[in-house]
C-alpha cells in the first residue's frame, strides 16, 4: 500500500492515532504525517462532532473553553488542565477556533497566516452550535471583499503571440516519481481527492489536453460573479481532463487530484492571495512516497479571457510549475495586512457542509 493511501482511508483512524500516540494538542505534528489531519478530514470530523453542542449560559471566556475542550475530545486529545495561550490555539494541528453568530469574522492582533486552519463554528439564536467549517488564511483572504486587507500577493500577465504557452519544461523533482506511468483517458475519482502516485498526469499531458479548450466560451454571469465564472471554467477543464464528475470543495489546489491551480484571468492582474507560487512551506495533503508536496510543486493553469455577448472567450493559455511561475510573471512588490481584520462571510459560505459526505467510509 502507497504511503498516501495509507493513513487517508478513514477519518475514525487519525482519533486513533493520535490517542495512541500520547500527544496533546501542542505537541508538533508534521503536515502530512499519520497524525496529521488534512482539512477536509479535520472538518468532516469535526461538523460531526461539534453539532449540537449547547453553549447558552456561558460567559464568553468559559465558552471559549467548552469550545477548545470539546474540540480535544472530538480529536483524540487529552483536555489539558488549563488552555495555554499559543498563537495558534491548537499549534499541533496548526488551528483556532471562531465561534460564529454573525456573518462577521473578526481576527485580533494577529495576521492571517496563509497555511493556519481557521475553524469556524457557526451558533445559531439558541447558543448551539449548527455547523463547523474549516478554512486556511489564504482562503480567507479570498473572502474579503471590504478591502480590509489592503493587499494581498499579485502578478503581472503579459500576452505575447502564442495563445498557448508551456512555461515549465518538466514537474518538479518531488513530482516526477509519482506521475502516471502511462496516458489516462478517464477518470473515476472525484478531481477533489487527494492526489495518489501513479494517477498524476504530466504537465505535458496536462497542456495537451487543456490547449483544447483555447477559442471556447464560458458563460459570463455578471461583472460581479466572479467566482461562479471560475466555477465555470473549472467545471470545463475537469471534463478535458478526464473527470467524469466535477468536484470543488474549496480547498487549495481547484482540482486537487491532478495538484493543479486553475486561474481565469480578464485583466492583467494576477490575484495570488497570501502564499507565493514558489513557496517552499508544506501542501495540506497526504505525502507522496514519503515526501511531502510543496506549494512550489503544484502545476498553475492560466486561462486569459475576453468578454463576448454575455460569454467569456478562452484566448490564451499558460502552464507552469509554482516553482517557475515568476520566470514568466511578474511580481508586483509588496504585501499590506491590517492587524485587525473583519471579514465578512459571503452569504453561501455555509452552503458545502462536511456532513454530506459518509463520516466513517472510505
Amino acid at each position: 500500500m502507497s504511503d498516501n493511501e495509507t493513513f487517508t482511508k478513514v477519518p475514525a483512524d487519525y482519533i486513533r492515532r493520535i490517542r495512541a500516540s500520547g500527544k496533546d494538542i501542542y505537541s508538533p505534528v508534521e503536515i502530512g504525517s499519520d497524525l496529521w489531519i488534512p482539512s477536509v478530514e479535520l472538518e468532516r470530523l469535526l461538523d460531526a462532532g461539534m453539532r449540537g453542542l449547547d453553549l447558552a449560559g456561558f460567559p464568553l471566556r468559559t465558552r471559549s473553553k467548552v469550545i477548545k475542550t470539546r474540540v480535544c475530545e472530538v480529536l483524540g486529545y487529552p483536555v489539558p488542565t488549563t488552555f495555554t495561550k499559543t498563537r495558534p490555539r491548537f499549534p499541533g494541528q496548526k488551528f483556532d477556533t471562531y465561534g460564529q453568530k454573525a456573518n462577521n469574522l473578526q481576527v485580533w492582533n494577529d495576521e492571517l497566516e496563509p497555511t493556519r486552519r481557521y475553524v469556524i463554528l457557526k451558533v445559531g439564536e439558541n447558543d448551539v452550535v449548527e455547523m463547523v467549517k474549516v478554512v486556511n488564511g489564504d482562503m480567507l483572504a479570498k473572502l474579503d471583499t471590504t478591502g480590509t486587507l489592503t493587499q494581498k500577493y499579485q502578478a503581472r500577465l503579459l500576452l505575447r503571440d502564442s495563445t498557448c504557452e508551456m512555461v515549465s519544461a518538466t514537474d518538479t523533482e518531488i513530482i516526477t516519481p509519482h506521475l502516471a506511468p502511462g496516458a489516462i483517458s478517464a477518470f473515476t475519482e472525484s478531481p477533489a481527492k487527494a492526489p495518489a502516485s501513479g494517477r498524476l498526469l504530466s504537465i505535458h499531458a496536462i497542456y495537451r489536453k487543456l490547449c483544447s479548450l483555447v477559442g471556447t466560451c464560458i458563460d459570463d454571469p455578471g461583472s460581479d460573479q466572479e467566482r461562479n465564472r471560475g466555477g465555470a471554467l473549472h467545471k470545463a477543464l475537469c471534463t478535458a481532463l478526464g473527470y467524469a464528475t466535477f468536484g470543488d470543495d474549496g480547498q487549495f489546489p481547484d482540482i486537487r487530484h491532478q495538484l493543479l491551480e486553475v486561474k481565469l484571468q480578464t485583466s492583467p492582474t494576477i490575484d495570488l492571495g497570501l502564499v507565493l507560487p514558489s513557496s517552499t512551506e508544506a501542501l495540506d495533503v497526504p505525502k507522496l512516497g514519503g515526501s511531502q508536496i510543496r506549494h512550489c510543486d503544484v502545476r498553475y493553469a492560466l486561462f486569459y479571457g475576453v468578454f463576448d455577448n454575455r460569454k467569456v472567450r478562452l484566448t490564451h493559455i499558460f502552464l507552469t510549475t509554482g516553482r517557475d511561475f515568476f520566470t514568466r510573471f511578474q511580481q508586483f512588490q509588496g504585501k499590506v495586512l491590517n492587524k485587525k481584520l473583519q471579514i465578512p462571510l459571503p452569504r453561501d459560505f455555509w452552503t458545502r457542509t462536511a456532513s454530506d459526505l459518509p463520516l466513517f467510509g472510505k
